[in-house]
């Protein structure tokens, strides 16, 4: 080879040096027979997102759990109500909320890709019913201004009855934020699902903090109602496997 044809050749790039994004994963959801409605899909498929920073390329057990409470529990929560969801990713809980509720706002960090992700969620679970369904997407920052949830489409000005928060509460920074934004957005007698598992259980007495602020700061009692093992959602992390495996669900309203 010349001379020429090695310093050349020092500049080119190894092959392996640029790595395409990720191509888009699905994942289907079954739901219980006795839980499926006529015209409604026994099945809701969704779309991950190739990567993400913000987790949203997940599909976190805590989706998977919370999605099974709304569906089991939609008569007491959901059928007839208006439904918000903070941080949906792929908005697997959202979905098979909307297939009984009479409104449901999905929201989560303004990225496009999630957001537009998350329509694309909308518009396959849209196209698998001939039930009539009531869904806007926002993209919204925990803690910023609810006028844009409270007037999205289909909420008309109104407070929403059920908040579903999954997976979010290992942000320990975002604890304030999302405590604010619910108690903006909740109906005086409404419910907020609060389902996590404890991905870091040396820091779990921060994720629990996360109901004590709730009390101090907005005068919100919790109530634990689910407690489930899974599987690790990060097999090498540190930690007890079985504290990592566990989900657990709390109700949170108004004193």
């Amino acid at each position: 080879m010349s001379d020429i044809e090695d310093a050349v050749d020092v500049f080119q790039e190894p092959e392996e040096f640029y790595k395409p994004p990720p191509e888009p994963s699905f994942e289907t959801y079954a739901r219980t027979a006795e839980c499926v409605e006529s015209d409604e899909p026994k099945e809701v498929k969704v779309r991950l997102v190739g990567k993400s920073p913000l987790w949203g390329h997940l599909l976190w057990n805590a989706g998977i759990v919370t999605t099974d409470f709304i569906d089991q529990n939609k008569e007491k929560y959901i059928k007839g109500k208006t439904v918000l969801e903070l941080g949906a990713a792929a908005a697997l809980p959202s979905l098979v909320a909307a297939l009984s509720a009479d409104n449901v706002v999905i929201t989560d960090y303004p990225d496009p890709d999630l957001m537009d992700n998350i329509n694309y969620n909308v518009d396959m679970l849209k196209k698998s019913t001939s039930k009539p369904l009531n869904v806007a997407t926002e993209g919204y920052i925990w803690g910023n201004d609810v006028s844009s949830l409270l007037n999205a489409k289909g909420q008309n000005g109104r407070k929403f009855d059920f908040i579903i928060l999954a997976d979010l509460i290992f942000n320990h920074s975002e604890h304030a934020k999302l405590i604010k934004t619910c108690d903006e957005c909740l109906t005086p007698d409404g419910k907020i699902l609060v389902v996590f598992t404890h991905h870091r259980p040396k820091l779990a007495h921060r994720d629990l903090q996360f109901f004590e602020d709730a009390q101090t700061q907005a005068n919100f009692k919790s109530t634990q109602i689910i407690e489930e093992k899974r599987f690790p959602m990060f097999e090498k992390d540190e930690g007890s496997e079985l504290v990592r495996s566990m989900v657990y669900g709390y109700l949170v309203e108004r004193q």
